[in-house]
């Protein structure tokens, strides 16, 4: 049917007047770990619902592993998922736990007592909760129950794992240890994996490659470095980044493109570019140089705001034509709000985005470039 091991080919759910997942269509690769990204209520959990076969498409079709599923019951589908809220059972014990997707399933699995034993104790020793077996949830931190969570998923040996913001109710230390627990795992084991999170570091961190959503609708798929570093939507750059990409409305008119504070030429080949668009400049892509440095042809003139220093590195804010533009820096700068800096822009690095669909018109790589 198809080389994706996973498939959702334009599915669509709507709940009353709304569209909660607007045709979506999507291949995971086998082994791979794809992370659904976007904000609350963009429909990524949904998406993940209908993969899991707790909601049904009202559109479309879900593939796994060249099988139409679409109408298969949860049970049938052979998939794991892990819960946001871990939905342990309070009054069994860690291993009664882990086991509970196998006992329920013995006979159909024909699995004995010993099997059910030899693989919970595997998963277990794989997360490394092995000592925790006897107690029960209630005993144990966020992030045990989360290890738990984790085990019961797995010791299905799932076709596929489905995972619904399963780190978001750790404190930070621990959800970076888990996370990075976690995409080991994921690779040692070779289980094809969507996750779903509302957290770009995660997903920058954890994926294979990134699926971003927005108001239903899949917006765009790629590596973390493509998705950060060529979006194809406004709206994947302005949500991917930390700080995100600096967005300034310009109008292309004839010759130039004007934006807050500044201009610059358009070559001969891009004069057709008219009109209002967003230009886009990650704060990594502009630096605050000395005016002996360069020309001050070469530079934007521009007046600090305020200065965050964020440990290694600061975010210096600044107004450009009334814009507050970010600049990330590693310098230590003795900045002052009102002071006038000059900024040199990496126009190669610069992103150009349709005003009215917010679709990218391609890298300013050369019409930006004097």
């Amino acid at each position: 049917m198809t080389s994706a091991f996973l498939k959702l080919d334009r599915v669509t759910k709507r709940f009353r007047n709304v569209i909660a997942v607007d045709k979506a269509s999507l291949d995971v690769g086998k082994g791979e770990l794809l992370v659904l990204l976007g904000p609350s209520g963009c429909g990524k959990t949904t998406t993940l619902r209908i993969i899991a076969g707790l909601e049904t498409p009202d559109e479309g079709r879900v593939y796994i592993d060249g099988v139409d599923v679409t109408d298969m019951e949860p049970g049938d589908r052979d998939v794991s998922m892990v819960f946001q809220d871990y939905a342990l059972y309070p009054h069994m014990s860690v291993f009664d736990n882990i086991a509970f997707p196998l006992t329920v399933k013995r006979g159909k699995l024909r699995l004995s007592r010993r099997d059910i034993e030899e693989r919970v104790l595997k998963v277990a020793k794989m997360l490394r909760i092995e000592e925790l077996l006897d107690r029960k949830p209630p005993q144990l931190s966020g992030g045990q129950q989360q290890r738990v969570a984790l085990a019961r998923a797995l010791v299905r040996e799932p076709k596929v794992w489905l995972m619904d913001e399963p780190l978001s109710n750790l404190d930070a230390l621990v959800r970076m240890q888990v996370r990075a627990e976690l995409k080991k795992l994921q690779k040692d084991l070779g289980i094809t994996t969507v996750y779903v999170t509302h957290d770009q570091i995660e997903a920058l961190t954890l994926a294979d490659r990134i699926a971003v959503m927005n108001k239903g609708r899949i917006l765009q798929v790629g590596s973390p470095k493509d998705v950060y570093e060529n979006p194809e939507h406004v709206f994947v750059a302005t949500f991917i980044g930390a700080p995100p990409m600096n967005i300034l409305e310009c109008e292309a008119t004839k010759e130039i493109i004007e934006c807050p504070g500044f201009s610059k030429p358009l070559p001969p080949s891009t004069r057709g570019l008219q009109g209002k668009l967003y230009v886009g400049i990650r704060p990594e892509h502009i630096e605050i140089v000395s005016i002996s440095e360069v020309t001050k042809e070469d530079v934007v003139e521009a007046r600090v705001y305020v200065v965050e220093p964020l440990g290694s590195e600061y975010i210096v804010n600044v107004v450009l034509g009334g814009e507050i533009v970010k600049v990330r820096t590693s310098r230590e700068l003795l900045l002052s709000p009102g002071d006038t800096v000059y900024l040199k822009i990496n126009w190669s690095k610069a992103s150009v985005f349709d005003f009215e669909s917010g679709r990218s018109l391609g890298k300013l790589l050369k019409a930006l470039v004097s």
